[in-house]
């Protein structure tokens, strides 16, 4: 019996990002949940049309994952970003993965578009820090059965690295897949003239974190590092 997939992809004002992000995923998922926070711009209203069922849930990408995972109904839940792209050879990744029962999850390789020289670094840094660290987060496209989900108990409503935080507790719980074959492709426009202000955050956030330093505390460093000139 094949596993059903659901795709899940929170969202505040992405209403000119949200009806490509659905449609295709809708091409993966059995069913696409869009997990709007009350958006001003008709963000719900583009997901709904687009094909999506959408619902509500407070603003905070860590509660609105949750809920959305809540209220899927697959097998296998895959979170997605707003403005990310899933290809349709990612079903068929996701179920190839998952035939071996040991494996929980995981996540692909992410390629930002458009393909600048500043796109093609961060790309190599985030496959880099996947396979030799072990060390990825929700933009790539996280999947994981919906057991393990639960068995974790779901996304902590963090204010930041709640995706981070997941993963690294899906990691100590068993393996993992990480599919290099099948590309997801993200937007570099957030990045165009900040590499070196991008790559900072990476390395002083997770740094921070890594030592013990809490998420509320990280999130103010974090936008206090975002609007600092850049280097």
């Amino acid at each position: 019996m094949s596993l059903s997939i659901s795709v899940v992809i929170p969202a505040w004002r992405e209403a000119e990002a949200i009806e490509g992000a659905v449609r295709a995923a809708l091409g993966v998922g059995d069913e696409v949940l869009v997990v709007d926070a009350g958006s001003p711009d008709g963000t719900a209203e583009r997901a709904r049309g687009a094909g999506a069922r959408v619902i509500e849930a407070p603003r905070g990408r860590g509660p609105q994952l949750d809920a959305g995972a809540r209220a899927a109904r697959g097998d296998v839940l895959l979170f997605l970003h707003a403005d990310a792209r899933l290809p349709p050879a990612a079903r068929g990744a996701v179920l190839e993965a998952l035939a071996a029962p040991e494996v929980l999850g995981g996540n692909f390789l992410l390629r930002f578009e458009p393909a600048s020289p500043g796109a093609r670094v961060l790309g190599w840094l985030n496959d880099a820090r996947r396979r030799r660290l072990r060390i990825y987060y929700g933009d790539s496209a996280l999947f994981l059965r919906r057991d393990a989900y639960a068995r974790l108990g779901g996304f902590r409503p963090l204010p930041i690295l709640e995706d981070h935080e997941l993963i690294q507790r899906l990691e100590r719980m068993g393996p993992t897949a990480y599919i290099r074959h099948v590309e997801v492709t993200a937007s570099a426009r957030r990045f165009e003239g900040a590499l070196g202000r991008t790559v900072l955050v990476w390395v002083v956030v997770q740094g921070l974190y890594s030592l013990g330093v809490p998420a509320e505390r990280l999130a103010r460093l974090y936008r206090d590092i975002r609007r600092a000139p850049p280097a």
